[in-house]
């Protein structure tokens, strides 16, 4: 088992220790937070061991999980990457592109691994079409909130998008060549509302949109390829996969047929993948645990984390352009 510790106990960090602590592959040590009067008030209700100083937990523990506000995590990361420590740390990576790169070089330095908390990757419907999904030409996202005002500090584009960003570019294999983007500010000093068009080299565009004053929660994304249309429904854990292949010569009288100006005919069939439910977070670090002790590649590098970064920190600087 690996020793553990967690910087940050609000709201996410909980989880965090909830779930690390009911892990087999971990050993909780303790946790940090510069808030003393919350600090105080988790450890006496969950019985977690509270670090005062953070030099001290880093000092005790193989792994630091790190779910801080962004503009503390280069700082934490690198305290504990520069000790030896294998790091997680929630999305964004950093709150720069340098940050997440100097993080990468720490890594590289010291030996150890991270990996970036992008959670939608370990979602069980995106999981049960991913290997479905291969060379899409057009993808489409929508995801959209209820007001919170816990989150509101970043533009909708690094608290919500950045998780679409993420899975289009696990799935796109090619780099980007353009992106035009808008964003508007309703009720935060940062856009609150955000549509980005992504140009791949390849022909690929994405077309995502994120609002976190929407009057209903919702998460879907739709994959367009070739003889195949895939959605997946991150929220309901729901996916819909229709592809089409060469029509029978003698079709049954329910087949479904389509044929175009050509005269070709193409069958369209449903797919069902099997969905195994799962704890998408607990997922997240218990691979994390894995690629540590069997010393493989995380499932989300922080080469991949930067990345999703550089493309949110484009489509917020293609809003002033």
């Amino acid at each position: 088992m690996l020793n553990v510790g967690v910087l940050g106990a609000g709201h996410l960090g909980k989880i965090h220790l909830r779930l690390l602590n009911e892990s087999t592959k971990y050993n909780l040590i303790g946790f940090h937070d510069p808030d003393e009067i919350n600090a105080k008030r988790v450890a006496d209700e969950f019985g977690y061991t509270y670090f005062e100083n953070i030099n001290s937990l880093i000092e005790a523990v193989d792994v630091v999980d790190i779910v801080t506000p962004t503009l503390s995590h280069f700082d934490c990361a690198k305290k504990a990457m520069e000790k030896g420590r294998h790091v997680f740390i929630e999305k964004p990576i950093t709150n720069t592109i340098e940050e997440a790169e100097q993080l990468q070089e720490l890594e590289r330095k010291h030996g150890v691994k991270g990996q970036v908390g992008h959670v939608e990757r370990f979602n069980p419907a995106f999981l049960a079409v991913k290997d479905n999904i291969n060379d899409p030409m057009f993808i489409e996202t929508h995801r959209l909130a209820e007001f919170n005002p816990r989150g509101t500090d970043v533009p909708v584009v690094l608290d919500l998008m950045i998780h679409d960003i993420d899975a289009i570019l696990s799935v796109v294999n090619s780099s980007v060549k353009k992106i035009n983007a808008s964003g508007v500010s309703v009720i935060s000093n940062s856009p609150d509302i955000a549509n980005a068009r992504i140009e791949f080299e390849n022909g690929c565009v994405a077309n995502l949109t994120a609002s976190r004053i929407s009057l209903k929660n919702m998460r879907k994304s739709r994959f367009f390829q070739r003889d195949a249309y895939i959605s997946v429904d991150f929220l309901e854990k729901k996916v819909e996969v229709v592809k089409m292949k060469d029509a029978p010569k003698n079709p049954g009288d329910f087949d479904m047929i389509l044929q175009n100006a050509e005269g070709i005919k193409k069958q369209i069939y449903f797919e069902n993948p099997e969905i195994v439910g799962n704890n998408a977070i607990k997922d997240e670090l218990e691979t994390f645990a894995d690629a540590i002790e069997n010393n493989t590649e995380p499932v989300v590098t922080l080469e991949q984390g930067s990345n999703a970064l550089q493309v949110a920190l484009q489509i917020i600087k293609s809003f002033k352009e």
